[in-house]
């Protein structure tokens, strides 16, 4: 039976209440931005995702791969997203000029002015959502403890240059 010293502490009061309340965003924050994504850009937040992660790469493509891992989906749910797009002209597929098996996700200049006419809408419910309710905390300490928190070994693909802005 393992040392008392190695079993873990339970958590305190405070400590559960955050945990709750984090898992909590986690899981409402995509849905009312979705919700307002759709409402007032008629945008998924999937597709805006897709779209700001391509504007940001380097000659707007990115390999299929890669743009699922930043997105958080699986490489068959950005097939999806990336085919409805490619359907509206907004993205566009290419060989990946590295490997022949791969696959690449172009933005189009359409995709990038889609994206810059969806752009204040995903503002105004950030702000909203996320911002209002942060007013007079101090972002930066928070910003790296959630960085510190995402960047586990388990996370790695996911990953993201915190210097990378879109519009």
């Amino acid at each position: 039976m393992p040392a008392e010293e190695d079993q873990p502490q339970p958590l305190t009061p405070t400590e559960e209440a955050f945990v709750r309340a984090l898992s909590r965003v986690m899981t409402a924050m995509p849905r009312v931005i979705e919700a307002d994504m759709v409402g007032n850009a008629e945008l998924p937040l999937s597709e805006y995702t897709t779209l700001m992660h391509l504007s940001e790469a380097p000659h707007r493509r990115l390999r299929m791969s890669q743009l699922a891992a930043l997105c958080n989906l699986s490489l068959s749910g950005m097939t999806r997203v990336v085919s409805r797009l490619e359907e509206r002209g907004l993205v566009l597929r290419a060989k990946c000029s590295e490997d022949a098996r791969g696959w690449n996700a172009v933005l189009t200049e359409s995709g990038l002015v889609c994206l810059q006419e969806a752009w204040p809408a995903h503002l105004a419910s950030v702000r909203r959502h996320v911002f209002d309710e942060l007013d007079g905390h101090d972002l930066v300490p928070l910003t790296a403890a959630l960085r510190r928190i995402a960047t586990t070994p388990e996370s790695a693909p996911y990953d993201v240059a915190p210097e990378r802005r879109h519009l």
